[in-house]
């Protein structure tokens, strides 16, 4: 077994970090609130550091899921980061969603010290990384993926090596760039059965198992009906995901008018007091009938 170090214990690296554990590693942990890395590790065993230098010190590898692009620079590259201590042939992994620019970036600024750098965004949400079931989309070097992959595999149904180091990144704003369209069609759908006075319950029944059906019907037609927000992926974490996908267009020349309008219903629904409900609140922006 080896020596790890995970740094952010939110709702999803709290459960990742479990599953981690549970397989028989040796965790070190940090988080910036010092006193949810303790109810951790009071939980599970391991130990507290005290900075994210003194987390990946000697350890095998280093694994975050922080908040934002700052938060990653900081917690590797800033005065006490993980990057300071790491040792050569360790590797570090983030599944945090934050630009490719510091993806690709982070794997640059490792590369003299011998340390791997795998981006590794995720897909499952809190459910999956609870049960273990997490998709991982993974950009870095072939040796990096060889070495991140017993780890991941502790708590992931699926990893994919889609490309070079940045291309997690991009592939998650695909990932977020369908979603967004998704939930739009969902929230017109819906109104649109309310208003033709349909029994949504056998709406539902009706088309679920054919082309239309997809995760977040399956997931969210039921709270949607009930106009049930107050779980799930909050509506300012959706935003700051379509700001990467828009400002990484913008460098490579791809054009996303629909991401960029719903974008802009999402700002409506944060108005209405919305940021920190689920995605599906964006149908809150249409007035039932």
């Amino acid at each position: 077994m080896a020596k790890i170090a995970f740094i952010g214990l939110g709702v999803m690296g709290g459960p990742m970090a479990r599953h981690l554990a549970q397989a028989g590693h040796e965790m070190v942990v940090y988080n910036r609130t010092r006193a949810k890395a303790e109810n951790w590790v009071a939980q599970h065993g391991g130990t507290v550091a005290s900075s994210p230098a003194e987390a990946g010190d000697g350890v095998d590898a280093v694994i975050s899921c922080v908040g934002a692009d700052e938060d990653l620079a900081a917690v590797t590259l800033g005065r006490d980061g993980a990057f300071r201590t790491m040792k050569a042939g360790s590797v570090f992994i983030d599944h945090t969603t934050v630009s490719a620019r510091i993806a690709r970036q982070l794997a640059v600024e490792a590369k003299g010290s011998g340390v791997m750098v795998v981006d590794a965004p995720v897909t499952g949400g809190q459910i999956g990384a609870e049960q273990g079931t997490l998709t991982l989309m993974c950009g870095g070097r072939d040796a990096a993926i060889a070495a991140a992959s017993p780890f991941l595999q502790a708590y992931s149904k699926k990893i994919v090596h889609v490309g070079p180091s940045g291309a997690g990144q991009t592939t998650k704003m695909v990932n977020q760039i369908t979603f967004s369209g998704i939930i739009q069609s969902l929230s017109e759908a819906m109104r649109f059965a309310q208003a033709a006075g349909l029994d949504l319950d056998k709406v539902f029944e009706s088309i679920s198992g054919g082309a239309a059906s997809s995760w977040q019907m399956l997931n969210r037609w039921e709270t949607m009906a009930k106009d049930e927000f107050d779980f799930g992926f909050a509506v300012d974490w959706m935003r700051k995901d379509l700001g990467l996908a828009l400002e990484e267009a913008r460098s490579n020349g791809a054009t996303l008018p629909l991401a960029a309008l719903i974008d802009q219903f999402y700002a409506e629904v944060q108005d209405m007091g919305g940021g920190r409900q689920d995605t599906s609140a964006l149908i809150r922006r249409l007035k039932a009938k």
